[in-house]
C-alpha cells in the first residue's frame, strides 16, 4: 500500500535493535523480496486462508491467484526473509474444509503455518461465534491426521500457542483470540497511517502523536506521550465483549493493522 516501501525499511533498519518483519497478502512479494531484504528486512508473515483460487478470493476479495502468493513465498525463502508465517484465517463454512490441505502443503517445508480464530471485527462486528472454529477443535483435527503435540512460547506474551508435528517435520501456530482472549499478556501497540497510537486492535479512539511531532515535539516527549497511554491502558475487549461494547463505534482491523 505504500509505493517503494524498501525505502521506509532502509530508513527503520538504521535503528539496529528493530526487529523488522513484514505481514503482507503476497501479491507483490515474488517483485519486492530481494529489495526489502537488501533494504534490511528480516521476515516476512503472508497471509493465505486457502489454496483454492475461489475460497482465497471470496475471503479476501482480491483479484489475483493464489499461485501469485506460492511464487511470493518461494522467493522470500529464496532470499533467506525466514522463517516465514502463513497466516490462515479459518471461518466456519467459509474456509474451512481447506485446513488440513494448508496443514499438508506446508508441512515439512520450513515455513510456520499459524492458524487463526475468525474475528468479525469492524462494521460487521457481531461476534457471531457460529462463525468461529475454536483453536481445540483445529488442533484435534490436524492431530488426528498429523499427530502433534505443544511447545513452549518463545516469550511472555506471545500469540500464537506453538505445536510442532511429532515427525520432526516443523511446527504449526494457533491464534485463539476469541476463545482464548490473551488480553492480560498483550504486549502489543499500533500506529495508524494517520499516526494514531492503539493499545487494541478493538480500540474505538486513539491518541494522536502526528500533532505533537509536527509541533516540534522531541524524542523525549514523544517518549512520554507513549509511556503515559501504555501506563494507564485497560483494554480487555477480547475478554469483556458484552452487548454494550458490541455498539460501540467500531474501527476497522485494516485500519490499524491486524
Amino acid at each position: 500500500m505504500r509505493r517503494q516501501l524498501e525505502k521506509l525499511i532502509a530508513m527503520l533498519a538504521q535503528e539496529p535493535e528493530l526487529d523488522l518483519t513484514l505481514t503482507t497478502n503476497g501479491s507483490l512479494l515474488k517483485q519486492k523480496a530481494q529489495a526489502l531484504k537488501d533494504a534490511g528486512l528480516s521476515r516476512v508473515t503472508v497471509s493465505l486462508d486457502s489454496l483454492d483460487d475461489s475460497v482465497f478470493k471470496a475471503m479476501n476479495d482480491v483479484d489475483f491467484p493464489v499461485a501469485k502468493v506460492l511464487e511470493g513465498i518461494e522467493e522470500a525463502d529464496r532470499v533467506g526473509l525466514k522463517p516465514i508465517k502463513i497466516n490462515m484465517v479459518v471461518k466456519r463454512g467459509a474456509n474451512d474444509s481447506n485446513v488440513l490441505d494448508m496443514a499438508r502443503f506446508f508441512k515439512g517445508s520450513g515455513h510456520i503455518l499459524r492458524f487463526i480464530e475468525f474475528m468479525d471485527v469492524g462494521h460487521t462486528n457481531g461476534w457471531k461465534m457460529a462463525n468461529v472454529v475454536p483453536t481445540r477443535e483445529l488442533a484435534s483435527r490436524i492431530n488426528a491426521e498429523f499427530p502433534i503435540e505443544p511447545v513452549d512460547a518463545n516469550y511472555v506474551g506471545e500469540v500464537a500457542e506453538r505445536w510442532r508435528y511429532k515427525d520432526g517435520a516443523g511446527e504449526v501456530g494457533f491464534i485463539s483470540s476469541v476463545t482464548q482472549a490473551f488480553c492480560k499478556d498483550c504486549s502489543r501497540a499500533r500506529l495508524s497511517a494517520e499516526g494514531s497510537l492503539y493499545t487494541c486492535l478493538f480500540a474505538t479512539e486513539g491518541t494522536d502523536l502526528r500533532e505533537l511531532i509536527r509541533g516540534g515535539g522531541g524524542d523525549d516527549a514523544i517518549s512520554a506521550a507513549i509511556a503515559k497511554v501504555w501506563r494507564a491502558r485497560g483494554d480487555r475487549y477480547s475478554e469483556i465483549r458484552t452487548a454494550d461494547t458490541v455498539k460501540r463505534r467500531k474501527v476497522e482491523m485494516s485500519y490499524i493493522g491486524g
